[in-house]
C-alpha cells in the first residue's frame, strides 16, 4: 500500500542493539510439546502456547508457537518484529523499508539523494525555522492536502489562486460539471445531445463518456475505427456541429475542442471507464470484449505505467484538460460492480484497492511532470460510489490526497436490483429507507442511515476540504412497477413476479422495474431485450405527469399510450421527488428544479465545491409550440444562477476551531490489514505510524486528530494506546443531516516513543465507513505540530525542538505487531511481572519479556503476545 506521505513515507529499519539470545533446541516434526516448551528454527527463538505436534514454527501468526526473537547472532533488523513480516526480506509489507534498497519503490522516497526534497537531510538547518513542504514556486496555489510530486514545479496556478481554490469560468464561485455521453448521436431518429448543445456559458466542467482500458492496457476511444463518434463522424445540416477543418479528427472530440477554444475557461476532462466499461470495452463493431479493464491493469506497476503513459499522451493528443477515473468499483465487497465483471472482480477482490492506489499516484505523478514540461497544470478528478455498502470495502479512500477533487455519484441510491421502493437521490435521511431498515442498519448504527447524498459528503469531508468535494445529481430517473405499500409507493416493496428473469448479480431477488413506456432510456441484455428499470430523462417524466406522448417516443420503440395519472411528489426532510400512478402502481423516482433548487443551497450552505450532472441530456425546456417538455437547461440554468451569487467554496481540511500548527513534524501514516468489505466490522486496520524525521518523538506526546461523521463517533483501539474520542461532531440518527464535520480523537505515544525513523502500529477500530483522518496535531510537552501527513498549505516542516521530550533511542521493540513499537524504552518496566496463575480483568497492566501489556478482557494462563491481534493481552510497548 503506498503511504499516505508519499515522499517522505519510507524510513530505514531500525537496528537494535540488544544482546542476542542464544538459539534454544532446534525444532522436531515428530516431538511432542507442551506449552512453555522453548525451540528454535532459522536463527528465531519460539515459545509453546499449548501442546503441539508437527506444526512449524513461524508458518503462522496465529498457530501454537510464540516468535521470542532472532537467536544466536547479531540481528540487522528489530527481533520482536510481527513474525509475518521479516522487513529484511519483504519490503513492500514494511513502513520502515529502506527505499535505497528496494527498486520497486517510490523513485522519490530516499531523501539522502535529493536534498531538495527532503527538509531532513541539512543538519545545519534550523529547527525553529524549518524547511517548505515544496520547494515549487507554484506551492502557494497547491489544494490544501494535495500531495506534491516531489522534485517537480507543478504548475498550480495555472489552474488555482493563492488560497488553493479552482479558477472557475462563467462567474461562478462553485462547479457545474456535466456528463457528455457519446451515445446520443441521433440515431433512430432518437432526440441527439452534441457539444453544440452543451450550455458552454452557464458550466466549469464537461466530462465525455467515456473513454476505456483497452486490450493493451492503454487508454483508447476506438480513434481508428471508421464511424467511431468520438473521432470520425460528423452531422452535416445541424447548425452548431460544423466541424473545425483544422483538426485531424471529426466527431464529439472535433466539436469539444471548437467550443473550448470558444469557451478557454471550460475545463473538457474525458472520463474512463464507467459502469459498461469498468471491466472490459465496447470495440470498433459496438460488441463487449471482457479484458479485465482496470481489474487487470492495476494488477501490476508495469501496465499502470503503460496505462498513465497513454493517458498523457491521450491529453496532449486531444488538448484536453486531464483525466476523469470512472472505476466501478475498486472494492473488496463480493458481487459489487457490473455483473458482467464479477469474474475479475471477485478473483482479485483483496487487492483491488491496493491497484487502485497505486493507479492514482502513477497518474498523479505522471499528470504533474507532463503539466510542469507543458506549463499546462492536469487534473485528475474521480467518480466515487456513495453507497456505505460500497465504501465499506474501499479501506479509507487512500486516494484523496491525488485527486483535485471528487464527484459523488450521490444517485443510483435505490433501483430495482432489489425490492425496497425508495428514492433515486435522496439528500438527507428520512430515518425510514426501506432498504436499511430491512436490514437493521437503524438499529445497528445508532439510527444512521447511510444512502444519501449528505451522509457521502460526510464522508469524504472527514479527508479533504469541502469545495474537493462535488456532490451528484440525476438528470433522470429509476423506477417501479406494481408497488406494494408505501406513501404513494415510497418506502414500499416490489417484489419481481413468479417466472420474471432477474438480471444477472441480483441472485434472482431483483426488484419489479418499471418498463414499457415508463422506461425510455431502457439498457437490453445481451439478448437485446429491454430491462425493466424505470430510467427516463426528465423532460420524458414530465410529459408524462402532463398527460403528454412526446413525438419521440416511437423512434425508442417505447408503447405511444399513457394508462392512468402521474402526480408529483416531495419529500422535504429527504429532499427525494418522485411520480406515482396510482392505477398502474408505478413509481418513478428523479429530480427537477425543486429538488436540484435544494441541492445547490446544500451546496452552497455546506461550502461543497459544486455539484455533478448525469447527464446533461436529461435536462429540461418546455417547447410550447409543440406542447412537450424536451432537451433543455433549466436546472443547469438554475445551478448557475445560484453558484454565481455563492461564496467561495472552503478551502482548508481544519475547520476554524481547529488551528492548525504552522510547523510540521515528518509524520507518515499508512492504514494496513483491512478485512474484506463483507467481513470488515468492526473496521479495524492496523494503523501505522512512521517518524520521518530526525528527532524522537517521546513517549507521553499525544497525537490527536480528526475523523468524520460519517461514523458514529466511538473510535478506540485494542493496543492499549487508549485511543478515544474527546468530542463528537454528530450524535444519534441523521435524519435530515448530519450536523458536524468532524469527530476529534486521540491517544498517547506509548513507552519507547516513536524513534527518529521508526514507527508505532495502533490496532484501532471504529464502525461505520470514513475517509482516512484529518488535520493530525503532535503534542510534545506543550508544544503543538502539525505534520506532513496532512500535506498542509504554508507550513514548514521541523524536528522536534530541543527540550521537547526524552523518547528511547534504541532497543528492542516492534514493528507490525498490534501496538508494536519501532525503538525501546529504558529497560525498566513498571507494571508488575505477568503471572500464569493470576486471573486478569480488562484493564489490567503487566510486563512480560521487556514489554508492557494490558488486558483486552478477563484473562489466565494466556502469555502476553503480539501473535494474534485479537488475543487478551494489547501490547502498550517496550519498557
Amino acid at each position: 500500500m503506498v503511504s499516505s506521505a508519499g515522499a517522505w513515507a519510507q524510513a530505514p529499519a531500525a537496528v537494535s542493539t540488544a544482546t542476542v539470545a542464544e538459539c534454544e533446541p532446534a525444532w522436531s516434526s515428530s516431538s511432542t510439546y507442551v506449552g512453555g516448551a522453548l525451540v528454535s528454527v532459522d536463527a528465531t527463538n519460539y515459545r509453546a502456547k499449548w501442546w503441539t505436534q508437527g506444526d512449524q514454527p513461524g508458518a503462522t501468526p496465529w498457530g501454537p508457537w510464540e516468535n521470542l526473537g532472532a537467536c544466536g547472532a547479531e540481528p540487522t533488523t528489530d527481533p520482536t518484529t510481527d513474525p509475518t513480516t521479516d522487513p529484511t526480506t519483504d519490503p513492500t509489507t514494511d513502513p520502515t523499508t529502506d527505499p535505497t534498497t528496494d527498486p520497486t519503490t517510490d523513485p522519490t522516497t530516499d531523501p539522502t539523494t535529493d536534498p531538495t526534497t527532503d527538509p531532513t537531510t541539512d543538519p545545519t538547518t534550523d529547527p525553529s525555522t524549518g524547511t517548505p513542504i515544496s520547494s515549487n514556486p507554484d506551492d502557494v496555489c497547491r489544494p490544501d492536502g494535495m500531495i506534491p510530486t516531489p522534485g517537480v514545479d507543478t504548475p498550480y496556478c495555472d489552474v488555482y489562486d493563492e488560497d488553493g481554490r479552482e479558477i472557475l469560468p462563467n462567474n461562478l464561485d462553485r462547479r457545474v460539471i456535466g456528463y457528455f455521453t457519446n451515445w446520443r448521436t441521433g440515431v433512430a431518429d432518437q432526440p441527439r445531445y452534441l457539444a453544440s448543445d452543451i450550455p458552454w456559458d452557464k458550466v466549469s466542467h464537461v466530462n465525455y463518456a467515456f473513454a476505456h482500458v483497452g486490450s493493451d492496457n492503454k487508454v483508447s476511444v476506438n480513434a481508428d475505427v471508421p464511424g467511431n463518434s468520438a473521432t470520425d463522424m460528423t452531422w452535416p445540416g445541424v447548425a452548431g456541429a460544423e466541424m473545425d477543418p483544422s483538426l485531424p479528427f471529426t466527431g464529439h472530440f472535433n466539436l469539444l475542442a471548437k467550443y473550448k477554444k470558444e469557451n478557454p475557461g471550460v475545463k473538457v476532462i474525458p472520463a474512463v471507464g464507467g459502469w459498461a466499461e469498468t471491466g472490459g470495452y465496447f470495440d470498433g463493431e459496438g460488441n463487449r470484449v471482457a479484458s479485465g479493464g482496470f481489474y487487470t491493469m492495476t494488477e501490476s506497476q508495469a501496465k499502470i505505467d503503460t496505462f498513465a503513459d497513454s493517458v498523457v499522451d491521450f491529453i496532449r493528443t486531444y488538448g484536453v484538460d486531464g483525466i476523469d477515473i470512472d472505476y466501478e468499483y475498486p472494492t473488496s465487497n463480493a458481487n459489487a460492480g457490473n455483473p458482467d465483471d464479477f469474474a475479475f472482480s471477485d478473483a482479485r477482490r483483496g487487492d483491488l484497492f491496493a491497484g487502485y492506489v497505486d493507479l492514482m499516484k502513477t497518474l498523479r505523478e505522471k499528470l504533474d511532470v507532463a503539466g510542469a514540461e507543458d506549463g499546462e497544470y492536469y487534473m485528475l478528478t474521480t467518480a466515487s460510489p456513495s453507497s456505505g455498502w460500497l465504501l465499506r470495502g474501499m479501506e479509507v479512500h487512500q486516494v484523496v490526497q491525488y485527486l483535485d477533487y471528487v464527484n459523488l455519484m450521490s444517485y443510483d441510491l435505490h433501483g430495482a436490483w432489489n425490492e425496497y421502493v425508495g428514492g433515486n437521490s435522496p439528500l438527507f435521511d428520512g430515518g425510514n429507507d426501506p432498504e436499511l431498515a430491512a436490514a437493521g442498519v437503524y438499529t445497528a448504527y445508532d439510527g444512521m442511515g447511510y444512502l444519501n447524498g449528505d451522509w457521502a459528503a460526510h464522508y469524504f469531508r472527514g479527508a479533504m476540504q469541502e469545495g474537493r468535494i462535488n456532490l451528484g445529481v440525476g438528470f433522470y430517473t429509476r423506477g417501479f412497477q406494481n408497488v406494494q405499500g408505501g406513501t404513494n409507493g415510497m418506502g414500499g416493496r416490489a417484489p419481481a413476479p413468479a417466472g420474471f428473469n432477474c438480471p444477472a448479480g441480483t441472485s434472482g431477488k431483483c426488484g419489479y422495474g418499471a418498463d414499457g413506456i415508463d422506461n425510455l432510456w431502457f439498457d437490453t441484455d445481451p439478448q437485446g431485450i429491454a430491462i425493466p428499470a424505470g430510467a427516463n430523462p426528465i423532460w420524458h417524466v414530465l410529459n408524462l405527469e402532463n398527460g403528454v406522448v412526446g413525438d419521440y417516443a416511437e423512434a425508442y420503440g417505447v408503447p405511444t399510450t399513457i394508462e392512468g395519472s402521474y402526480e408529483r411528489h416531495f419529500d422535504p426532510v429527504t429532499k427525494n421527488e418522485w411520480w406515482w400512478n396510482a392505477q398502474t402502481k408505478t413509481f418513478l423516482s428523479g429530480d427537477t428544479t425543486q429538488a436540484i433548487g435544494d441541492k445547490a443551497d446544500y451546496v452552497v450552505d455546506q461550502g461543497l465545491g459544486g455539484i455533478m450532472i448525469w447527464e446533461f441530456a436529461g435536462d429540461y425546456g418546455y417547447d410550447a409550440a409543440k406542447g412537450q417538455y424536451e432537451i433543455g437547461q433549466d436546472m443547469v440554468d438554475l445551478m448557475h444562477s445560484k453558484f454565481s451569487a455563492a461564496t467561495p467554496y472552503g478551502a482548508s481540511k481544519a475547520n476554524a476551531d481547529r488551528t492548525m500548527p504552522s510547523k510540521a513534524l515528518d509524520l507518515s501514516i499508512d492504514y494496513t490489514e483491512f478485512a474484506l468489505g463483507d467481513n470488515n466490522y468492526p473496521i479495524a486496520p492496523k494503523v501505522v505510524f512512521t517518524n520521518n524525521g530526525a528527532t524522537d518523538i517521546p513517549a507521553g506526546s499525544t497525537v490527536s486528530f480528526q475523523y468524520g461523521t460519517s461514523d458514529l463517533g466511538e473510535m478506540s483501539d485494542w493496543s492499549g494506546y487508549k485511543t478515544t474520542t474527546t468530542k463528537q461532531g454528530h450524535t444519534g440518527a441523521n435524519v435530515g443531516g448530519i450536523t458536524g464535520d468532524f469527530h476529534d480523537a486521540e491517544f498517547t505515544v506509548p513507552t519507547g516513543g516513536i524513534p527518529a525513523g521508526g514507527s508505532i502500529t495502533n490496532n484501532m477500530k471504529w464502525t461505520l465507513p470514513i475517509a482516512q483522518f484529518s488535520n493530525v496535531v503532535v503534542t510534545i510537552e506543550g508544544v503543538d505540530y502539525a505534520t506532513t501527513y496532512d500535506w498542509p498549505r504554508g507550513a514548514t516542516v521541523v524536528d522536534v525542538a530541543a527540550g521537547g521530550g526524552t523518547g528511547g533511542t534504541g532497543g528492542t521493540g516492534g514493528t507490525g505487531g498490534s501496538g508494536g513499537t519501532t525503538g525501546g524504552g529504558d529497560g525498566v518496566c513498571s507494571a508488575p511481572a505477568w503471572n500464569a496463575s493470576t486471573a486478569y480483568t480488562g484493564g489490567a497492566t503487566v510486563s512480560s519479556d521487556g514489554r508492557e501489556w494490558t488486558a483486552r478482557y478477563w484473562t489466565q494462563g494466556n502469555t502476553p503476545s503480539t501473535a494474534t491481534a485479537y488475543g487478551p493481552w494489547a501490547d502498550a510497548g517496550a519498557c
